[in-house]
This record gives structure tokens, sequence and C-alpha cells, in this order.
């Protein structure tokens, strides 16, 4: 089994890349491998709404000249994914929630790439608006159906200068119990997916508040 974490950091070894990294660490004792996608400084566009990935249902998105299409191939080879981001003016990374944007989307327009894969979060924080960061990133995972386990208490860790976040000892207590909880339900995914099938996808249909 096998993990994919994205870093949302422009720092490619910041604080970050420190919380994944021991994340990483927790999983690997429980036998599971993790890779972390750096998007550094990498330049996301954002999403055109366009909708051509509902139409060609290739699992791609239209827009081409970027990481975007090669990290969907990657999550959806992934049994689990982790979505890490600084906290940037009370909420998500610019290039990170880029990707998240065009990446959910093109999901969603070819049945559910991400379903019933295990997800989870991390938000890393100066001082404030860690949890409307980790909640923001949540909502990606929750309305790609993917499986989310939780830590001891929100996954948010604190820290400014780099290697901050190893003085707090609750933040990592936090991704630690959220590693193991991740561990714990990949693993029951895996060994009962054959005994219990998941529900089929259903299509959505689409309404506002207009008709």
């Amino acid at each position: 089994m096998n993990v994919l974490a994205i870093n949302g950091s422009p720092r490619v070894k910041g604080n970050t890349n420190i919380a994944l990294n021991f994340i990483s660490k927790e999983l690997e004792v429980e036998g599971i491998d993790t890779t972390i996608l750096q998007l550094g400084t990498n330049v996301i566009k954002c999403c055109k709404a366009c909708g051509v990935c509902g139409k060609t249902l290739d699992e791609r998105c239209v827009i081409d000249d970027d990481i975007v299409n090669s990290a969907i191939q990657m999550m959806i080879k992934a049994d689990a994914i982790i979505f890490g981001s600084p906290v940037h003016f009370a909420g998500i990374s610019s290039n990170l929630k880029a990707l998240m944007d065009r990446a959910f989307y093109v999901s969603s327009k070819n049945n559910g790439l991400f379903r019933h894969k295990v997800g989870g979060a991390i938000a890393v924080t100066r001082r404030s608006a860690g949890v409307v960061t980790f909640n923001s990133l949540t909502n990606y995972l929750l309305f790609a159906e993917m499986i989310v386990p939780g830590g001891n208490y929100w996954n948010v860790i604190h820290g400014r200068d780099i290697g901050e976040v190893e003085q707090d000892i609750e933040g990592l207590q936090t991704l630690k119990t959220f590693a193991k909880n991740m561990a714990w339900v990949m693993k029951l995914i895996e060994h009962g997916k054959d005994i219990h099938p998941a529900p089929k996808f259903e299509v959505k249909t689409p309404m506002n508040f207009i008709r």
C-alpha cells in the first residue's frame, strides 16, 4: 500500500515538509510507503471552468503545461492521499488550491477517480486560521467520497521559522495519531473490500436554488 503526500508549500524544505515527513515515518512503521510531491514554486494555473474534462472523460485537465495532469495520475494510483498546506491569509496556499480545484473537478467528471480512497489533510500555521485551512482542505476530500480518518485533534501544527513545528508536541501527537488511524483504515479497506464491495457510484443530479 502507498500514500501520496502533496506539499503545497513554496518552501520545499519548510515546516510543511517536516510535518509530512513525520507522518511518512509513522506510516513506514506500519509498512506503508509514502511519496511526497513537492509543488514548490511551480506555477499551477487555475481552473478555467471550461468543462472539457467532462466531455473528453480521459482523466485529464485540458490545461496540459503544468504539473496537474501528472499529479492526477499519481493520485489515481495511490491508495491514500494527504494534502499539506501552510496557512496563507487564513487559507490554502494558492498553488495547492489551484491543483485541488482542477484535480477534484476532473475526478468528479470521471465517475469519482478518488472515490473511497483514504484521504487526509494537515495545516501548518504560525498562529491562527489553522482549523479554517484544515476544514477547507477536508471539504475536497468529503466531496470526492474519500474516507477521512481523524487524529485526536484537528490536524494543525504550529511553527513559523523552519523547524519550529518540531517543538509543537501536541501537534506532533495529533499527526502521529492521524497517521496510525490512516494506516489502520487503509488496512481495513484492503482486507475487507472483497468481502464487502463498495457501493455503486451514484450519478449526481446537479441543481441550484433557482431550479
